[in-house]
């Protein structure tokens, strides 16, 4: 009941603040370093002791997958350490001593959130399992002590993330983030103990160990592979740059297969013919257009209009065309050659334009 109880809290601290998502697309590799503030623990027998503890040092390293509508999982290893420092309940106890090590392995579920002002904020919640090691933890006080020696003991484990990202312009893909993540163990965790109280012989027993919960707070960054091309697509989609407005002198259209970049042989053959015509004119520049049709993401469908547009230049290029004299931009879904609604495939609208002017 304490573990939803507090998963709960952390839940309704994550609530989001903002409707539409600002998406992760693709792989991602994210780390951060910061410290871990872990609540007083509760021993449940020997008296009901709690042990308190001071700051530590705590680290994730995480490796995700973006779906680019706001959702991401990813998979982490995390490392948190907390040395003790007081006690209260058993042998009149004021003083302990020892650290807590905590290691293990969690997958999240995170959801991204459009930016507010430079930062794009997200939540995010995980399961896993953790490893629990008590190193040389020993409980003092005026009627004896009780050492707990070093041992490990594992248990499933829960978090809540609150997190923002600074994306940094500078190097697309990058961003600085900041993170609150709670953590609780699920379980208790039993360790053998030496009990020496005063004036009487050594026993051995056991000790159980409850209330693992954990507050860290950590700096780092991430880093979305491929992000250049999303960034650029983004901006295009944003600027909603219209098509040219002069005439050119000749036009060429090359179409695609539904949600496809390859050329066919019958695209080769129109590619051919535009880079031959090019030799017989007297032209400045080739522009190099990519459309899509609207079925798929506003997103997804910049990138794969760029990627068209892309595999068009380098045939031209193949075809004997100066790459210098090639300028290539995607449009996604706008400026449909056939106007549809949306979720739509088709055949006409995914083309590339090559314009020779």
């Amino acid at each position: 009941m304490r573990l939803r109880g507090a998963l709960l809290a952390a839940g309704m601290l994550a609530l989001p603040v903002v409707a539409s998502a600002q998406p992760v697309t693709g792989l991602y590799l994210g780390a951060g370093v910061g410290v871990n503030l872990m609540q007083d623990e509760q021993v449940k027998n020997s008296g009901g002791p709690k042990l308190g503890s001071d700051l530590g040092p705590a680290g994730v390293i995480s490796l995700g997958w973006g779906l680019g509508n706001g959702l991401r999982f990813e998979v982490e290893g995390d490392f948190r350490a907390n040395k003790f420092d007081s006690s209260s309940g058993a042998f009149g106890g004021t003083a302990a001593d020892g650290w807590e090590r905590k290691y293990g392995a969690m997958v999240n579920v995170l959801y991204d959130f459009v930016g507010i002002g430079p930062v794009q904020p997200y939540v995010g919640l995980g399961g896993g399992y953790q490893w629990a090691d008590e190193q040389n933890v020993s409980v003092y006080g005026r009627t004896g002590s009780a050492n707990l020696g070093s041992h490990t003991e594992g248990d499933f484990a829960a978090q809540a993330i609150l997190g923002v990202a600074l994306p940094i312009q500078a190097a697309p893909g990058l961003a600085i983030t900041a993170e609150y993540r709670f953590m609780a163990l699920a379980g208790d965790r039993s360790y053998d103990t030496t009990f020496s109280p005063v004036g009487g012989p050594a026993y051995r027993g056991s000790t159980k160990l409850d209330d693992d919960y954990n507050h860290s707070f950590l700096i780092g960054i991430r880093y979305n592979f491929g992000q250049t091309a999303m960034a650029a697509a983004t901006t295009a989609a944003t600027a909603a740059t219209p098509a040219p407005a002069v005439q050119p002198a000749r036009s060429y259209l090359v179409f695609f297969d539904w949600d496809k970049a390859t050329l066919t042989d019958r695209a080769r053959q129109i590619i051919k013919e535009a880079a031959d015509n090019s030799t017989h004119v007297q032209y400045t520049r080739l522009e190099v257009n990519g459309y899509t049709d609207t079925s798929g993401t506003p997103q997804y469908n910049m990138g794969l209009s760029i990627r068209r547009a892309s595999a068009v230049k380098a045939e031209l290029i193949k075809d004997g065309v100066p790459a210098a004299a090639i300028a290539t931009q995607g449009f996604g879904e706008t400026h449909l050659l056939v106007p549809t609604g949306d979720g739509v495939r088709e055949p006409q609208n995914r083309r590339v334009e090559i314009i020779v002017h």
